[in-house]
């Protein structure tokens, strides 16, 4: 056997789907703004599940579980992570911000706060992230305490949605563990 061998099931301890459902979580929520695609959706599920996120809100025309193509990527995450359906990604924000959420949206915007230099302590965040093309809502930037930008420094003008959330999340939980 060569110098690396990969992980048995046993070896990876994972919880099961309902020891992770009462598990302790980080108080972070993550809304979803208009987005279109089922995969992107069960890849934000799957990402929250890995990360112990709070909860997820699915906004405006984002699909919503049960569907085999949210299903397919989310590998069971649909079942461990707490998600709700809010008709208006606004109302998905003025919940998360009567519930003691500062809010925050993820998009490449003035006065944004670089990811690489966001100082999160643990205090309770909700993390608006939008549209494939058209990006957060500008009435969600209207009502967000701020924004958050990913730097980059290629020729495309944006990251895929689920490769953003696992990008934030994971520079998140990096500077701060459960």
């Amino acid at each position: 056997m060569g110098k690396y061998s990969k992980k048995s099931m046993e070896e990876l301890e994972r919880l099961s789907g309902a020891e992770m459902k009462q598990a302790d979580k980080h108080p972070v929520v993550v809304i979803l703004d208009d987005v279109r695609s089922m995969h992107n959706v069960g890849s934000v599920f799957r990402t929250c599940d890995a990360f112990a996120m709070q909860a997820i809100y699915l906004s405006g025309y984002t699909p919503t579980p049960p569907h085999r193509d949210i299903h397919k990527t989310a590998l069971g995450a649909t079942e461990t992570v707490r998600w709700e359906h809010f008709a208006a990604t606004t109302d998905a924000v003025l919940t998360a911000k009567k519930a003691g959420y500062k809010i925050y949206a993820v998009e490449q915007a003035h006065n944004s706060i670089s990811l690489d230099t966001l100082n999160w302590n643990g205090e309770k965040i909700a993390l608006v992230f939008g549209n494939e093309v058209s990006g957060v809502s500008d009435a969600v930037l209207q009502i967000a305490d701020g924004c958050i930008e990913i730097p980059q420094w290629g020729s495309k003008h944006s990251l895929n949605i689920s490769v953003s959330v696992g990008v934030v999340l994971w520079e998140m939980v990096r500077k701060k563990q459960l």
